[in-house]
This record gives C-alpha cells, sequence and structure tokens, in this order.
C-alpha cells in the first residue's frame, strides 16, 4: 500500500509542476500545444513501441484484455441507453458522452499508473491497443457519419496509417509475436525518447488543468455527473466481477481493476472538439474523473494489492 501512494504522490508532484508552469507563464500560452504535439508525434510512438515490443505477446492477448474490453462495453452500453433513449441526445453527443463514460486515459494517466503504481509499463498494452484499433476506429466512423452525413471509406482505412501512436504500437507488435533480433543500439535511441513521454504528458495535463471552470449551468451537468459515476464506480466494479469470473486473481486482478479505474482519456476531449460535439461534457468529465480516480485507485490497492 505504501509504495501505490507513493507512487500517486510522484505523479501528483509532476502534475502540479506543471500547472505551476501554466500559472506562472513561464513558457507561454504556445507551450502546452508544443508540448503535446511532441508527446502525441514522437515521444509516445517511441515509448509504445519500445513497452509492446518487450511485452510478453500471452501478456498482450490475454484474460487482462478480455476483462478489459467486457468492463468498458458494459459501461458503454448502460450510458448508450441512457442518453439515446432517455435523454434523446443526437448521435454524435451520444458518442461523445458514451466514450466518457468508458475509454480510459490510458495514455498519458495510464503508463504512468503502470510503471510508478503497477510496477511495469507493459500491463497498460492491451488496453491502449484495444482502444487504438477497435474502439477508436468504430466511434469516429459514428461521429462521421452523424456529423457529416456520409463517410468515407478510404479516410477510415487509411487512418491508422496516419496516428503515430497506432504506427509505433503496430510496430512494436509485430516486434513482439514474430520475436526478430534487434541489435540494442537500434532501439535505444527510442528507449531514450519514449523516457521523456511518462513526464511530460504529465506536466501537460497538469499544465491543461489551470483556468477550468467545472459544472457551469447549461453544460450537460447531467451527463457530466452520470460519465463520471461509471467510470468512476461502475468500470471497476464490472472489472472485478468479469476478471474473478475469467479466474484472474491476486496482482493481475488488481491490474485489471486499477486500469478500468483509470480517469476519461483525452482523447475524449480531442475527438469532441474535432467534430464539434459534447466539448463541454468531455472535458469536464475528463478532469472530473482525473481527480476522483486517485481515491478509487487508492482504494482498489487497498482492497486487492
Amino acid at each position: 500500500m505504501l509504495g501505490v501512494l507513493v507512487g500517486f504522490a510522484i505523479i501528483a508532484v509532476i502534475i502540479a509542476t506543471g500547472y505551476l508552469v501554466r500559472r506562472t507563464g513561464l513558457l507561454g500560452d504556445e507551450a502546452r500545444y508544443m508540448l503535446a504535439k511532441l508527446v502525441f508525434f514522437v515521444l509516445s510512438p517511441c515509448l509504445l513501441l519500445t513497452v509492446i515490443a518487450d511485452a510478453d505477446p500471452a501478456r498482450l492477448f490475454s484474460p487482462l484484455m478480455l476483462a478489459s474490453l467486457l468492463a468498458a462495453l458494459s459501461v458503454f452500453l448502460v450510458m448508450f441507453l441512457v442518453v439515446r433513449f432517455v435523454w434523446r441526445r443526437k448521435t454524435a453527443e451520444t458518442v461523445v458522452t458514451t466514450l466518457a463514460a468508458g475509454y480510459v486515459n490510458a495514455n498519458n494517466i495510464g503508463i504512468p499508473v503502470a510503471v510508478y503504481v503497477l510496477g511495469d509499463a507493459a500491463w497498460v498494452a492491451p488496453v491502449i491497443l484495444l482502444q487504438l484499433l477497435l474502439i477508436t476506429p468504430l466511434s469516429l466512423t459514428a461521429l462521421d457519419l452523424s456529423t457529416r452525413g456520409g463517410v468515407s471509406v478510404g479516410r477510415i482505412l487509411a487512418q491508422p496509417f496516419r496516428n503515430p501512436i497506432i504506427i509505433g504500437s503496430a510496430i512494436g507488435l509485430v516486434l513482439a509475436l514474430t520475436k526478430v533480433p534487434v541489435p540494442e543500439a537500434a532501439l535505444e535511441p527510442f528507449r531514450i525518447m519514449g523516457a521523456a513521454a511518462v513526464p511530460l504528458m504529465l506536466m501537460n495535463y497538469g499544465m491543461s488543468l489551470h483556468g477550468q471552470r467545472l459544472l457551469q449551468p447549461g453544460t450537460g451537468r447531467r451527463d457530466v455527473l452520470t460519465a463520471s459515476a461509471l467510470k468512476l464506480f461502475a468500470m471497476p466494479l464490472a472489472a472485478w466481477l468479469l476478471g474473478s469470473a475469467l479466474g484472474i486473481s491476486g496482482h493481475q486482478l488488481f491490474v485489471v481493476v486499477a486500469l478500468a479505474a483509470l480517469p476519461t482519456a483525452q482523447n475524449v476531449f480531442n475527438y469532441a472538439q474535432r467534430y464539434g460535439r459534447g466539448e463541454t461534457v468531455a472535458r469536464d468529465t475528463i478532469l472530473i474523473t482525473t481527480v476522483g480516480s486517485v481515491a478509487v485507485l487508492a482504494a482498489a490497492a487497498a482492497l486487492l494489492h
């Protein structure tokens, strides 16, 4: 338990440092966007390439991935039914709110949690692959259909080849599955650049927290609170039940629950912003779940670890 708390403390200090950097104006207003591009296009792909390449394929395609998938789908289904058929939201808003309830921040927060709390960055690799290769394409297709009245098949098929995180993950997956011998000298530059991803992710998120105001009237507070409750409580509980039913126990069960307890991914806000739907709901849910996930993860550690 002490190790878990130390891990959270490390993460909190780095996030707070980013917040102070933004508050003092040390790097200017454009720094957050420049850091985001650097992390997204260069550092994260390098990190994921090396993490997945070093991962055991049996861990990538294991009951852990199945439990994570089923937990996410169960929460997605509940949120979708409520938003679409009870609150009668339009399709694009429904997609964004549904994603906010179950699309976890396996990258910006998940990798640091895996490193500092779970003890190995490779634990988060199955969830990253699951979201990037399955949930993201389906969600973007739905958003395309609902906001543009049609979808370009070529654009959807080309999307994986334009996303550096998917490219880095795919290369790492090929290396992990084929066991092609790669000289350490060839991988070392990617390891060094990838090592910078985690602290810069956390600092950049801390910078993004400055100046935000939560739950303003007329911004979909009901959607935010429902999505946050499902993300923080229902999804970890579903992961625990499903993981236990699949025979997962011990540290691996803690890993499944911890990954399900991660906050809503910043990607959800990026998608909402890109399509001009549900931006405030996504932003507020991300902030609430990011703050609340600390207590949920600590509780999971106390009960399971």
